[in-house]
């Protein structure tokens, strides 16, 4: 059997035992356990607020992307411009050669019509060449008016139609008789009763002749 006063101090040991673990455990620091729900807010908007530096760079992209919005709607007006200049040099380059081509057609008219007038005098002038007269002054008259006459047809660049010896061509003769010879080549003109005439590929008279087989 265990004496009282030891078994009394026993326990007072026990106790102070754990009266000494007791104030060491009380002595750490406690260890405050923040949620994030319980962040200040106020460090929050210190995070947030941009810098200066921020704002200014905001500030440059922006004016740069209005910069650049102008000069894409300058770019496309002046590509509306561009192409209303082609299409007015088109037009007027168009107008230029159809202006010159009617003149050049009209004046071609004007002079065909005016030679067409004068051919009568160059048919009374051959038919006065045929004609046998023993006044030779008045045949070298007839000649040198004839010759004159030429001249002035080459100068306005009037041909003469190719017929004697030639072969028919509908394009260029007009057949008004036909006889059989077999001394000739088919189709080939034998007569000429009317020269014909040309300016360049516009036939001003048809030349009026006899063909051949």
């Amino acid at each position: 059997m265990i004496p009282i006063n030891d078994k009394e101090n026993e326990i007072l040991e026990e106790t102070q035992a754990e009266d000494t673990v007791s104030e060491e455990t009380s002595q750490e620091e406690p260890i405050e356990v923040i949620e994030e729900d319980e962040v200040p807010i106020q460090e929050e908007a210190e995070e947030e607020k941009p810098s200066k530096k921020d704002r200014r760079q905001k500030r440059e992209e922006k004016k740069a992307a209005k910069e650049s919005e102008k000069l894409a709607a300058k770019d496309e007006e002046l590509a509306i411009l561009n192409d209303k200049y082609l299409r007015v040099c088109a037009e007027y380059d168009n107008f230029r050669k159809r202006s010159q081509k009617e003149k050049d057609s009209l004046y071609g008219d004007i002079r065909a019509s005016v030679i067409t007038s004068f051919l009568p005098v160059y048919d009374n002038l051959v038919r006065a060449l045929d004609t046998k007269t023993e006044d030779e002054a008045y045949a070298k008259g007839v000649e040198m008016i004839m010759n004159q006459f030429n001249t002035t047809l080459e100068k306005l660049g009037v041909e003469e139609i190719p017929a004697l010896g030639e072969k028919f061509d509908p394009t260029i003769h007009n057949a008004v008789m036909h006889v059989d010879d077999d001394s000739k080549g088919e189709n080939e003109i034998v007569e000429v009763f009317q020269k014909g005439f040309k300016i360049g590929d516009k036939i001003i008279r048809f030349a009026m002749v006899k063909v051949a087989n």
